[in-house]
């Protein structure tokens, strides 16, 4: 409770060939030896992930990644994880070799940064050894900045650092809730306890909205669904804001009056994580499936599959019955989507909750591309239930869009 969960930390990956420095330099960030160092090419295998606070800008992760010129058949598998890695990540520092040109991989490295628009920076290392100018010239023509450090003698390093935190991007996603609420407001969360929710704590969503709730100075009503009409008539006033849990939506729309702006968890997920026009939009593919079409649920974490599971059972279920066809379900579960997604006509996407934003982009982005219709779990469940576009209702341009397509 106390530390930002990583999945809103932003992503610093460190990039660049094997044995320029990249886990020495993640090291001297830190300030202790996490990553396993050697004069061996290729010791880093998989990334590998360190939480830290990056002061004065707040907490981060740092990844470090194996080389972009690995070799061989697990070669390619780990440059596929460093793509991957790549991919997700808020920022890149891409270390070079002082002493080398620049390579054909790290040109298609450069490349593939700015098609991706991820900003990076360049750490030139080993310059203990001297910089070859032929180098600094390709640098130049590439129009990046860069900086001159040893990591063996930890030069630069300090200088590093603080441009990395002035380059950092800043926070460009929409809030939970603190946009829909304001100082004063009465605020009620619904909050069900069933057999899927964890046993002792509340899911993440459901805190992160009472944190911002509070942060804005709202006076907050945390209440089970069958508790709900007890609290409503126990306030003096109409609440301002009702956020329920979508498997719950009808149950609690029943409850609270019409006048009463009222939405899930996951559509403030979907808003904060995602992108809710894209979800909604996603919405129209439903009503369009046939027998025999395929659909990808798609799962951001691993986790043990219960007996009513909401992505294994409840959802194929629901979705059945509301469409009245016999569809064909792939389940992904806690890895990326598969390489071939031209078979699918829909992709139904968990919330999201440990995913970063940018990660959850990079899968829409990759929908989008292939022209597949994608959609989360919250908005799907409220459709099925006709709760849309009630709860949309408290988002005036995505409900303006459901009302006009």
């Amino acid at each position: 409770m106390n530390s930002v969960p990583k999945s809103e930390r932003k992503h610093i990956v460190f990039i660049g060939k094997r044995n320029v420095g990249k886990s020495t330099l993640v090291n001297a960030f830190i300030g202790q030896d996490l990553c396993i160092v050697s004069d061996v090419a290729g010791t880093t295998t998989d990334p590998v992930k360190k939480s830290m606070e990056l002061l004065p800008y707040g907490p981060i992760v740092l990844v470090d990644t194996a080389g972009i010129d690995d070799v061989g058949e697990l070669g390619k598998k780990r440059i596929n994880k460093t793509i991957k890695a790549i991919t997700t990540a808020d920022f890149a520092i891409v270390v070079l070799d002082a002493r080398e040109r620049l390579s054909p991989e790290e040109f298609e490295l450069f490349k593939y940064l700015q098609k991706i628009s991820i900003p990076y920076i360049i750490a030139v290392n080993k310059i203990e050894y001297g910089v070859n100018p032929l180098l600094l010239s390709e640098i130049k023509w590439l129009d990046a900045i860069h900086f001159e450090i040893s990591c063996a003698e930890n030069v630069g390093i300090d200088v590093l650092k603080t441009k990395v935190i002035r380059a950092l991007p800043g926070d460009s996603a929409p809030p939970l809730i603190g946009d829909l609420v304001s100082q004063g407001d009465v605020v009620v969360l619904v909050v069900p306890i069933d057999l899927g929710a964890p046993k002792g704590r509340l899911i993440l969503p459901q805190v992160q909205t009472i944190r911002e709730s509070l942060d804005e100075d709202t006076i907050v009503v945390v209440a089970k669904d069958k508790e709900l009409r007890s609290v409503l008539y126990a306030l003096k006033n109409p609440p301002d804001l009702v956020v329920t849990d979508s498997q719950a939506v009808m149950r609690v729309a029943a409850d609270v009056p019409e006048s009463v702006k009222l939405t899930t968890f996951s559509i403030l997920m979907a808003r904060h994580k995602g992108d809710l026009p894209t979800f909604v939009r996603g919405l129209k593919a439903v009503d369009a499936l046939q027998d025999g079409d395929n659909v990808l649920i798609a799962e951001a974490c691993s986790h043990h599959a219960q007996q009513d599971d909401i992505g294994r059972v409840k959802i194929p279920r629901w979705l059945r019955l509301h469409t009245k066809k016999d569809i064909n379900f792939d389940i992904n579960s806690g890895g990326d989507f598969p390489e071939d997604l031209s078979k699918y006509k829909l992709i139904i996407h968990c919330g999201g909750c440990m995913l970063t934003r940018q990660s959850m982009q990079a899968r829409i982005k990759q929908a989008t591309l292939m022209e597949i219709p994608i959609v989360n779990y919250g908005v799907l469940i409220s459709h099925m239930h006709g709760a849309i576009p009630r709860a949309l209702e408290p988002f005036d341009e995505v409900n303006n869009l459901w009302k006009r397509d």
